[in-house]
């Protein structure tokens, strides 16, 4: 290939998952809607699925009530042991859903979902930090910085809208225990 096939590829890519990241969150519900549909749920896989979904949320809320998103590289909270702890709950509750659904075609989508999404989420996030703190980022990234002393603030988990995936986490099992009580 001559390099300007290769830069045209390159652009191209660079593109499809700048239009994914933009989209992650209409492809989640894409995705949530043909996982319900497709869901076989039973009363002890839709309880063992909300407990593990309920960890993944907790994991988000957490995260979220110590982020200050966009004015700082935050190293408090679950941003001292992982940098990116509001995706690895998002990927915990897709778990859960998978688990709740009782449905491989489920799973499969989860799967999909979270392993394309999240991780072209996690560079284009990474790539802005690193313009925006530069040197300061490189250090939290080499795990070099110190961490921060700050409590949790619900108010900062709502300022950073947690509460969307709340209700959809609670909106989804409601939605597939209403298909176990519809079906007996």
């Amino acid at each position: 290939m001559t390099d300007r096939v290769i830069a045209f590829l390159v652009r191209e890519r660079a593109r499809l998952a700048a239009a994914l990241v933009r989209r992650r969150v209409t492809l989640g519900f894409l995705a949530a809607a043909v996982a319900l549909a497709m869901a076989r749920p039973t009363w002890a896989t839709w309880s063992a699925g909300l407990v593990v979904a309920s960890v993944g949320e907790a994991l988000r809320i957490w995260a979220a009530g110590h982020l200050e998103k966009g004015r700082e590289v935050t190293r408090s909270g679950p941003y001292r042991w992982t940098r990116h702890p509001l995706y690895a709950g998002s990927a915990i509750i897709a778990l859960g859903v998978a688990i709740a659904s009782r449905s491989a075609i489920v799973a499969l989508i989860g799967i999909t979902y979270i392993g394309v999404t999240i991780p072209m989420a996690i560079r284009a996030e990474e790539a802005f930090l690193q313009r925006r703190f530069g040197p300061t980022y490189d250090l939290y990234r080499r795990d070099e910085a110190p961490p921060m002393v700050r409590r949790f603030s619900l108010a900062h988990a709502r300022r950073n809208r947690e509460y969307r995936a709340v209700a959809g986490l609670i909106g989804g099992f409601a939605i597939l225990a209403a298909r176990l009580l519809l079906s007996i």
